[in-house]
């Protein structure tokens, strides 16, 4: 893969902790820096895709055809509305592919090498998984360079981590020997609630030097956007939840130097 492009896979079983929201708006927020961003809508919901204004329902072409190799990567990839953001959507059919991949020699490094042949057109690719530690997830995490894992601060969000650094650890000693973690982020944070704080704390405690420290706020603006097919910098630059995103982009290149 080309050494110009960092692949990162935004990754945690848990669902609802804020991947998708954090996928579409960390890649829009990126694209605002004159880089060039791909999306991968690896969830077979599809969220990724409508959150960027893609329908995903009735298109001929999406991640899952090209896992089965009914054509390549780059004719799937759609122009979203947002400059130097691209997409591959998906949809409900993705979920087929991960029984259809489980007879398939090197099935863990299909999205690897289909990623390699479109690799060169952008800086970065951004790999919104689904909330399960299956095939997908796995494949994802082979391709990357790095892992983000968004983290909603409440009770079971370190017992979920410990399982996903688990399987981290065993892509990286079966798959994947240069993956690393790229940061822990907190998400859906709300300043008022004394367990929120708690868990940042002890977050810290464990992971100081992977935790971002930008985090992102509880926001209506951030849930309301997608209904809209819009990231929260498009739909609300004001809004706290845009100007969290926007910071995590600068804290997040600036630990690519």
């Amino acid at each position: 893969m080309n050494t110009g492009c960092k692949t990162v896979a935004i990754a945690n079983q848990k669902g609802g902790v804020g991947k998708t929201t954090s996928s579409i708006n960390l890649a829009a927020a990126l694209s605002k820096k004159r880089k060039k961003v791909l999306l991968i809508d690896s969830d077979p919901q599809g969220n990724a895709s409508s959150g960027v204004g893609v329908n995903s329902r009735n298109l001929e072409r999406h991640l899952y055809n090209s896992y089965i190799g009914s054509c390549p990567l780059a004719e799937t990839v759609i122009q979203t509305g947002v400059k130097n953001l691209d997409v591959v959507p998906s949809n409900i059919n993705l979920v087929a592919a991960e029984i259809e991949l489980i007879n398939k020699p090197e099935r863990e490094t299909t999205l690897k090498n289909l990623l390699a042949s479109v690799a060169d057109e952008y800086d970065y690719i951004l790999i919104d998984c689904p909330p399960s530690l299956g095939l997908l997830t796995i494949n994802a995490l082979t391709a990357a360079d790095s892992v983000l894992i968004p983290m909603q601060c409440e009770y079971f969000a370190m017992e979920g981590l410990a399982q996903l650094v688990s399987t981290i650890r065993s892509v990286k000693k079966s798959f994947n020997s240069n993956l690393f973690i790229e940061g822990l982020l907190l998400t859906m944070f709300d300043k008022r609630n004394k367990l929120t704080h708690q868990v940042a704390e002890e977050l810290s405690k464990h992971f100081s030097k992977q935790l971002f420290k930008t985090v992102i706020p509880r926001n209506v603006r951030l849930s309301e956007c997608p209904s809209h097919g819009q990231t929260v910098i498009d739909y609300d630059i004001r809004s706290t939840g845009a100007k969290a995103y926007i910071q995590l982009a600068n804290e997040f290149l600036k630990n690519q130097r």
